[in-house]
């Protein structure tokens, strides 16, 4: 099992350094996202980025303790398939993949071991959703037009694990 961890964002809400690379604790944000996936994977992508990955901005990066540094996109999406295209000829069709983002630093080695346990039962994939405690608002032309029910909605987040075969389709099938 290898982990891909997004970390390629502007991180432009906060303004200045990007806010995966800000000291936290001591810190930077993503290793505290790291730690407890190396705990759990095989071996850890970190998608970085370009002027990263390039070593032009070194400093932002130092030891991360990751097996692979690779640049990334202008999205998430487009810097998964980063993550995954480091992959080819490591992982088959029906090994696991685990993707999170390094701006979640409090995600668990437990609830990585969780998302992954799903899909090594049988699942395609697995990920974590937490209630929605907020009501949510569908608009048209900035007209509320349903309110949907909460107890039927979820908040999804990383880590996330598939199947690598079935994420790599899934990225293949659609750009975004």
């Amino acid at each position: 099992m290898w982990a891909i961890v997004v970390a390629a964002g502007a991180g432009s809400r906060v303004g200045g350094t990007p806010k995966q690379f800000r000291d936290m604790a001591g810190r930077p944000m993503v290793q505290w996202a790291l730690d407890p996936v190396a705990a759990v994977a095989d071996g850890v992508v970190l998608v970085v980025p370009a002027t990263v990955a390039a070593g032009t901005d070194s400093d932002a990066l130092g030891d991360m303790g990751v097996d692979l540094v690779v640049g990334g996109a202008d999205t998430r999406s487009g810097s998964v398939r980063a993550g995954l295209q480091a992959l080819t000829g490591r992982l088959g069709d029906d090994d696991v993949v685990v993707v999170h983002d390094a701006a979640r630093p409090f995600a668990t080695s437990a609830l990585f071991t969780a998302v992954v346990d799903a899909v090594c039962a049988g699942a395609d994939g697995a990920v974590p959703g937490v209630p929605v405690t907020d009501t949510i608002k569908v608009t048209n032309d900035r007209t509320v037009v349903a309110t949907p029910d909460r107890d039927q909605l979820v908040a999804v987040q990383t880590p996330q694990a598939f199947r690598m075969g079935v994420l790599r389709r899934a990225h293949e099938s659609g750009p975004e």
